[in-house]
């Protein structure tokens, strides 16, 4: 307005350009990486500190019971080779596993069996612990589920680098898990149907517990992500482009104006 002579040149429109890019960009940094990085250095020392509190207790628990078991287990009688907590349920049942879950590869040729699942452990480990330090804020199944299944990978490993093999002692016995093993039958003839669920042991649980965390952390996260994107596509065109065509509007209107001031003024000089 003080200076309406200057608002028929370009100048004011590359101003008001290069005053909202700045604008722009604080608001990218507030949205984007600014939050990102103080929540990261804010939480990682805290994270760590929580995941190996957390998956060290799980591995001390795990090494103690398969003491335990090893050392009692083993010297019961030959008619009660078990400890029955609850009868046709539960039981504590001294049991060595070569191979992986449910067994698998147990009888194949030592050679490459034992590197094998020793390389996949140590994978495990590594992928757990990349995985873990790309944690996001909100994110809490997930920062339980991984140092859950970190401590029963490195339990589990801990029985494949002293003893070539796993130890279980933990027997649980139901109804559904001889209709699942009915089923399976059909599918593979070789399939022994029984109403054991294969023995396992604490790792076995913490590794079972901390998969089904990440599975929840993948669902809700896939949820968090569709409703902010809904969110975003709803709220409209971002506030800097409103500037911008208010700035354009002003600036036109502005343009219009002095040009029909100067008008004015010619004729009444005239």
């Amino acid at each position: 307005m003080t200076e309406p002579a200057d608002s028929t040149r370009p100048e004011p429109n590359s101003e008001s350009t290069t005053t909202a890019a700045p604008d722009d960009a604080t608001t990218d940094g507030a949205t984007g990486s600014t939050p990102q990085n103080p929540a990261q250095s804010s939480t990682g020392k805290v994270s760590y500190l929580f995941l190996a509190l957390l998956s060290g207790s799980i591995l001390v628990t795990d090494l103690l019971t398969k003491w335990w078991a090893e050392s009692t287990l083993s010297d019961r009688p030959p008619g009660e080779p078990a400890i029955v907590l609850i009868e046709d349920v539960l039981a504590f049942h001294l049991a060595y596993n070569k191979g992986g879950a449910f067994g698998m590869f147990a009888d194949e040729n030592d050679v490459w069996r034992a590197p094998f699942f020793l390389v996949v452990s140590f994978g495990a480990v590594a992928f757990i612990v990349s995985l873990y330090r790309k944690l996001q804020p909100g994110q809490t199944a997930l920062r339980w589920g991984l140092p859950l299944v970190l401590g029963g990978a490195l339990g589990n490993l801990a029985d494949r680098l002293t003893r070539g093999k796993v130890v279980d002692f933990i027997d649980y016995q139901a109804t559904w898990v001889q209709w699942m093993n009915e089923l399976i039958v059909k599918v593979n003839d070789g399939w022994h149907v029984t109403r054991h669920w294969p023995t396992f042991n604490v790792a076995d649980m913490g590794i079972c517990v901390g998969i089904g965390l990440m599975a929840l952390d993948m669902f809700f996260h896939q949820k968090r992500h569709d409703a902010t994107s809904e969110t975003n596509q709803s709220s409209g065109p971002p506030p800097t482009g409103g500037r911008n065509d208010g700035q354009n509007d002003g600036g036109a209107s502005g343009g219009s104006a002095n040009g029909s001031g100067a008008n004015d003024a010619r004729a009444s000089a005239g």
